[in-house]
């Protein structure tokens, strides 16, 4: 995946994230929430991306 279409995610997210939470009223809680969920899922598509998920389920405890 090029690098450009990794960099147009990240900001279509940060901004759809942004509008959420500035324009949609809701409690704290769920905001908080919601932006945690998305940065999980932010973070763990980037692993995947990387190549560094496969590497991480590899690892045992």
């Amino acid at each position: 995946m090029p690098l450009f279409t990794i960099i147009i995610v990240l900001i279509v997210a940060g901004v759809l994230l942004w509008l959420v939470n500035t324009y949609i009223p809701m409690d704290h809680k769920i905001k908080t929430i919601l932006n945690v969920v998305v940065v999980v899922v932010v973070v763990l598509w980037l692993l995947r991306i990387f190549g560094l998920f496969t590497y991480l389920t590899n690892v045992h405890i």
